[in-house]
């Protein structure tokens, strides 16, 4: 007797004999019996093709086949898991080389039987015979002999040209004779005749909790974990409470040594993960008192799993999937291996800031408080992956990470940073994914896209980026866009995380803060602009507002001269004629004005940084609108400068062949060309120190992209404009009002990130069944496919249907999937479309709408109508006339559009409903199931409707430049705000700082009595103050010295340097740095502090106690001194230094 018998039954032979010489080797050879259950499952899904008519996928493979949208919607989500669980043990059965454990043969015949009846049940000819209450009983399977090495060998090598010749057979079955394809119409009549006269309904438990626990083996095998020993699955226990009862752990995952590495509870799907926690603790327990080392604990309900390494001090965290053998005892030996980060040291041969070792002391103190994330806010320039790349040294070396991962959002940008990596880190080999994604290293580099794709890389049943796999995720430009975009990659990985930004600490967003674990506004660490530009480590722009009239106000008809009138009536504007004006923001989208471009380079090659003792103007960069305006300023450089012969000015975009070239000869200080005009390309990421004017062709307003634009003019460069003559400022030329704008310090605006089109049709459809769920009084009755054509219950029910069909085609081998993998599950059954609560349309909505479906439409055009009428119809059930009339509008002008295409067959078929829809009298009461005829009738015409397109029109209208007017930006901004005598005396001294006396006050040198009368005699002469002033001000000063050094402080240099002894060796916190810094920041402004300023704000924000609470005695006493050899330098009569 066999459990497949009712097979023969229903006269599916070829389908019984797979099946019940799969069961024959259920117990003596498994991995016999998981490719005989693999090859039955493919005759089933054949046979469900062949019945169904369905369309093969774009793939021939039994995994497309499985996962296909039409297919899964036939199916249901649960007999697709169970078809792909059965395949991924068959493939693993025929290729991998460990050991098969008898379990999963029974796993794969329990699934394969549950199949078999469904399938019988519901596209047999003989439902009738089918045992739905059977139950797969081991018993039954016979004790038959196992294969030998040979006939495996042979089995699994016919089970691979099976599969590859299966693509040829389906191709060929279009050519099959007449009698084939009759005998295949005959057995779909047959089944629906017998489907049709069944009287039996299904009401088989299909034992969902058991393919719980088989997911779950699923996840573990993923992981490398093959569950093959009796000891892996409930491993008894004993001294459990009460009273050391006995008790039984649901997996214990073992360690090459013999001792348990981890536990996992498993709760039922139906509970919260979180009340196997205290079980899982005390199971932990147990095996510590048993093997005297305590595992990891993980505890699940199979949707969602959570990681507990209590013994590391770690509270409970959500995870993604299970860690490898290799990763949890990786795990287990940091909690006595690594080392304290505090005393870890800081390669000075990488970084050797102050800033930058303070920052990475800053996310040591966070990671040692157990924190996992962290984020640094540091300038452009200042040198974050420099930052990055020592800190991830340190923390290999400290023993706290294996692997890194390095995330950016350019190709170029990940070329550039597996560079710094290489020549940094050379001990630690750098993958760059982009190129080596089969390379094995420590730090591997990756765009966002290209790691997703390699996470959903399951190579035979094993994901080689699992969750556990990186210690270390560092996000370059940790910004919004990135958290809502590839969020799902910081979900995936559990490790430590740190991001990089360099947008001000203020203008971060609330998201990115919440990513990270933080207060808004109050990253790890943060290191700014001005900050940097204060301590020469960057050097400041120059804001120069110029702008004209046409680029600020547009161009008005009516304010043209009768000639310029007469040039622009004559122009060629298209369809609609000549315009009454055209907009600044038009300007140069479409419009481009020769004189208004010509201006502007005028501007820049008059008033620009000039190199090469005056003769050329410096390096540029000119930030265009687009890709017709880059090219058109570049035309007109050539025109008004044809001397440099086209090399000087050049069009460096994304669409430009080989820019990469390009931007290398850019890079060269002496090479063309030396003015890049870019649209976006080189707005992050370019590194041209030469780079000493900017000019703001088009308007920003995201502050991120407006600081990311200024940092490409921030970086230090000696001798720029000769030997000696270093880099020390910038011009930003902005013609656009930007300066303004920003410093002003206005809000900007990041914009919003735009939905797809797929996820903004799937919330639409969400809504209007919703609503139409919430409208139609009664139980809902299901109407036939295509009854929305005649009434709203019909409609209703086809957009579930369409709704249905997309989540059936969600796949849960997909990482961004997975997460969702409970609603998936729910929603890809058809019976949750047929009521739909707001609460449940909201959820639905916001967790599913955006995930990826193997149900796609590819017609852009036709999808774009859809959501049009979509919302049309949500909006005439919600009473939006300002929408209503708004899309009725839009729809009007598309049929018109198309109402004149009487050239084209498929058009001229709807011409009567075109010309109705065009028209007003079919709007008046118009209906959704109108609506939903139109949308059906003529998505499929909006391929040949005309794309609105405005050709380029040029134009030389005589254009106003304004007045240059300087403009201090916020980060830039001086901030001194004195009474006249400090400020008159201050601007004066200032402007004579390379006076011998001011340099040695300056630079912490001892004063003489000569420089004291020196210092005063510029004071007098400054006209500041009389003699009176001047010695009010000693008194009150206690010395002209420490007057005058109060006015001009102490350079951060100096200050830096009288520290240094102290700084020396990086064993100092975080905290202890920012003290330190604190004190210099102090002296570079005020010249000198005082011992007793110590316990005072802004000390006593970080320490209550005062310094004694972060420093030894000795340290202290150190700091006091330090503070009055300072002072006394600048006091009468002082000694040296």
């Amino acid at each position: 007797m066999s459990n497949f018998a009712f097979l023969k039954a229903v006269e599916w032979p070829e389908t019984y004999a797979d099946c019940a010489r799969a069961e024959s080797y259920a117990l003596s050879d498994p991995r016999a019996a998981c490719i005989y259950a693999r090859r039955a499952a493919e005759q089933v899904v054949d046979y469900l093709y062949d019945v169904l008519a369905l369309p093969l996928p774009y793939a021939s493979d039994l995994s497309a086949r499985i996962n296909d949208a039409a297919f899964k919607a036939k199916t249901g989500q649960g007999i697709a898991a169970k078809l792909n669980l059965i395949r991924r043990l068959g493939n693993s059965a025929a290729h991998d080389q460990q050991q098969i454990p008898p379990r999963a043969a029974l796993d794969a015949l329990k699934e394969l039987h549950h199949v078999m009846v469904w399938a019988t049940f519901h596209y047999s000819a003989n439902p009738a015979a089918v045992p739905m209450k059977s139950v797969f009983d081991p018993a039954l399977a016979k004790r038959a002999a196992p294969l030998t090495r040979e006939e495996v060998a042979q089995l699994a090598k016919k089970f691979a040209d099976q599969e590859a010749a299966h693509a040829k057979a389906l191709a060929a079955k279009d050519e099959e004779s007449a009698q084939l394809q009759a005998e295949l119409e005959k057995l779909r009549d047959e089944v629906q005749a017998a489907q049709a006269a069944k009287q039996l309904v299904d009401d088989r438990d299909y034992s969902e909790a058991e393919t719980r626990d088989t997911f779950i083996d699923l996840l573990l095998n993923e992981a490398g974990w093959p569950l093959s020993e009796p000891r892996d699955r409930e491993y008894p226990v004993t001294g459990m409470p009460p009273n050391d009862a006995k008790g039984y752990i649901d997996y214990v995952l073992w360690g090459a040594d013999g001792l348990p590495l981890a536990v996992v509870e498993a709760k039922r799907t139906t509970k919260s993960p979180q009340i196997g926690q205290q079980q899982a603790k005390l199971y932990a327990d147990c095996l510590e008192k048993q093997f005297g080392r305590r595992p990891v604990i993980f505890f699940t309900n199979g949707y969602q799993h959570w990681l507990w390494d209590d013994a590391a001090g770690y509270p409970p965290r959500e995870v993604a999937g299970f860690y490898t053998l290799d990763e949890l005892a990786l795990m287990i030996h940091r909690r006595h291996a690594r080392k304290s980060l505090a005393q870890a040291g800081i390669d000075s041969a990488i970084v050797e800031r102050h800033y930058q070792i303070h920052g990475i002391r800053a996310v040591d103190d966070a990671f040692e408080a157990k924190q996992r994330q962290a984020l640094l806010v540091m300038a452009t320039g200042s040198g974050k992956t420099r930052t990055v790349i020592a800190l991830v040294k340190q923390l290999m070396e400290a023993g706290w990470v294996k692997r890194a991962l390095f995330l950016a959002d350019r190709t170029a940008l990940v070329t550039q940073a597996a560079n710094a990596f290489k020549a940094h880190l050379p001990a630690a080999t750098t993958v760059n994914l982009l190129t080596e994604k089969d390379a094995d290293g420590r730090v591997y580099v990756s765009t966002y896209p290209t790691m997703m794709n390699l996470i959903n890389d399951v190579d035979s049943g094993k994901r080689v980026f699992g969750p556990g796999y990186f210690d270390l995720v560092v996000i370059d430009e940790a910004h919004r866009s990135v958290y809502q975009k590839y969020g799902a990659i910081f979900s995936w990985f559990d490790s430590l995380l740190v991001g990089l930004t360099a947008t001000p600490k203020d203008e971060v967003d609330h998201n990115t803060y919440r990513l990270f674990h933080l207060e808004d506004r109050v990253p790890t660490y943060a290191y700014d602009l001005k900050k940097a530009v204060e301590e020469g480590f960057l050097v400041p722009a120059l804001g120069v507002s110029v702008g004209t009239k046409f680029l600020r106000q547009g161009i008005r008809y009516a304010d043209l001269s009768e000639e310029e009138k007469d040039e622009w009536d004559t122009l060629d504007w298209g369809e609609d004629g000549p315009p009454d004006e055209v907009s600044s923001d038009e300007l140069n989208r479409f419009l481009f004005n020769e004189d208004t471009v010509d201006q502007v380079l005028g501007t820049l090659m008059e008033k620009g940084h000039k190199v090469a003792d005056g003769d050329r103007l410096g390096k540029t960069i000119v930030f265009a609108k687009n890709q017709r305006h880059a090219e058109f300023i570049q035309q007109r450089f050539d025109v008004q400068y044809p001397h440099y012969a086209g090399h000087f000015a050049r069009v460096i975009t994304h669409s430009t062949t080989y820019a990469q070239s390009l931007i290398d000869d850019f890079s060269q200080p002496e090479k063309a060309p030396h003015i890049a005009i870019s649209v976006d390309m080189l707005d992050t990421g370019i590194d041209v120190p030469e780079v000493v004017n900017l000019v703001f062709f088009k308007q920003v307003r995201s502050k991120t992209k407006f600081w990311q634009m200024i940092g490409r003019g921030t970086r230090l460069c000696p001798d720029v404009f000769g030997p000696g003559r270093n880099k020390t400022n910038f011009y930003v030329f902005d013609f656009c009002g930007n300066l303004e704008y920003f410093s002003q310090d206005l809000p900007g605006s990041e914009g919003s990130l735009q939905k797809s089109l797929n996820q903004r049709l799937f919330e639409t459809r969400v809504g209007l069944v919703a609503k139409l769920d919430a409208d139609l009084k009664g139980e809902p009755t299901e109407a036939p496919a295509g009854a929305g054509e005649h009434s709203e219950e019909g409609l209703r029910w086809d957009v579930a249907r369409q709704l249905h069909a997309t989540v059936a085609g969600m796949t849960l081998d997909n990482f961004l999937v997975r997460p969702h993998r409970q609603l998936v599950e729910e929603y890809a059954q058809w019976p949750a479309w047929k009521k739909i609560t707001p609460e449940a349309a909201e959820a639905v909505a916001e967790n599913l709408a955006g995930l990826p479906s193997g149900h796609i439409d590819n017609d852009e055009d036709a999808k774009r109508f859809d959501l049009l009428i979509l919302r049309r119809q949500l909006a005439q059930l919600q009473s939006d006339t300002t929408v209503m009339e708004r899309i009725r509008e839009t729809v009007q002008q598309i049929a018109a559009g198309l109402a004149g295409k009487n050239t084209i067959p498929s058009v001229v078929a709807q011409h009567d409903l075109l010309e109705e829809v065009a028209g007003d009298n079919w709007w008046i009461d118009v209906t959704l199931p109108m609506l939903e005829v139109a949308r059906r009738r003529l998505r499929g015409l909006l391929q040949f409707l005309d794309k609105i397109r405005k050709d380029p029109v040029y134009i030389d209208i005589q254009d106003e430049l304004s007045d240059a007017v300087p403009i201090d930006l916020p980060a830039f901004a001086p901030g001194i705000d004195m009474d006249r005598f400090r400020a008159k005396a201050a601007a004066y001294l200032k402007a004579h700082e390379d006076h011998l006396a001011l340099q040695r006050l300056r630079r912490n040198k001892a004063l003489m009595p000569d420089d004291l009368l020196a210092l005063e005699q510029m004071l007098l002469e400054s006209g500041a103050g009389d003699d009176k002033a001047i010695a009010k001000a000693k008194e009150d000063a206690h010395g002209l010295g420490l007057f005058i050094r109060s006015l001009l402080g102490l350079d951060r240099q100096a200050a830096m340097e009288a520290f240094g002894g102290f700084l020396d060796g990086t064993a100092l916190s975080a905290n202890q740095i920012h003290f330190v810094n604190l004190i210099v920041d102090e002296l570079t402004s005020n010249g000198v502090v005082e011992p007793a300023r110590l316990y005072e704000p802004p000390y006593t924000d970080l320490t209550a106690r005062g310094p004694e609470a972060l420093f030894s005695v000795e340290q202290v006493d150190n700091i006091v001194s330090i503070l009055d050899a300072v002072k006394q330098n600048a006091a009468p009569g002082a000694g040296a230094a």
